[in-house]
């Protein structure tokens, strides 16, 4: 369900914009899982069959720049895809559980941290965060552009996510906060939540929570076909104090 650091986003704008030239969609064999819906696994491994890689491998810029001012210590990367965030993440020190509904994402993202000789600093697991999320508390949870064109409960998700942060440690979210300008003539009504609202969501207790960031920033970015442009990314940065 994530990762934005790449060129052509294939989720960007909750859309389904990809290549009007992309090969049909490979035929996906699932297998049985009571924790995991079928609709939201074929989706997304559809998507990450289609490509032999559909995101970068670069960490996405603002948890760099967040994750790189903390001490190492653990973290939860939801929805890791191909596992660049959590590849740099362990490259930093951390240990890192880094999760996603995907199997061929999680296959994929093994595979590169064991390239990078880093496995042994990250667990991958499979969830479908709709149904199931990963137990114990992190000193960083990470939701980085963890959006969907598919039905999803947010706000719950992202309360879900709040709560698996230990005391001292920090939520991140990261998350699209307009649809990229090659995507707009396709998705013209398409609306993001506010880095507000989004912090409103979380519906967190203000004794126990600090607020550190609440913005949006602006990158330079390029699309599918080489286009370029600036994308939007709203920034919620919460640490919990007690």
């Amino acid at each position: 369900m994530h990762h934005d650091a790449t060129a052509g986003d294939p989720r960007q704008g909750h859309h389904h914009h990809h290549h009007h030239d992309a090969p049909a969609a490979p035929v996906v064999a699932l297998r049985p899982d009571p924790d995991v819906d079928d609709e939201t696994a074929r989706f997304w491994e559809e998507l990450y069959q289609r490509r032999d890689r559909v995101w970068s491998g670069r960490a996405n810029p603002v948890l760099v720049e967040v994750a790189g001012a903390l001490p190492a210590g653990t973290v939860l990367d939801l929805g890791c895809g191909e596992g660049g965030d959590a590849i740099w993440l362990a490259g930093q020190g951390w240990r890192v559980t880094a999760v996603d509904v995907a199997e061929t994402a999680l296959a994929r993202a093994a595979d590169e941290a064991s390239a990078a000789g880093v496995a042994a600093r990250i667990e991958f697991r499979r969830h479908d965060l709709t149904r199931t999320f990963p137990p114990g508390e992190y000193d960083l949870v990470s939701a980085q552009f963890l959006q969907s064109p598919l039905e999803f409960p947010r706000a719950r998700l992202l309360q879900s996510a709040a709560r698996a942060v230990a005391p001292g440690g920090r939520l991140l979210v990261v998350e699209h906060g307009e649809t990229p300008p090659w995507g707009r003539a396709d998705h013209p009504d398409v609306r993001f939540p506010t880095p507000q609202e989004t912090f409103a969501s979380l519906d967190l207790d203000p004794d126990r929570w600090h607020t550190e960031r609440l913005d949006a920033s602006r990158r330079q970015a390029t699309g599918p076909d080489g286009e370029t442009g600036i994308l939007v990314d709203n920034v919620v940065l919460v640490r919990r104090t007690r």
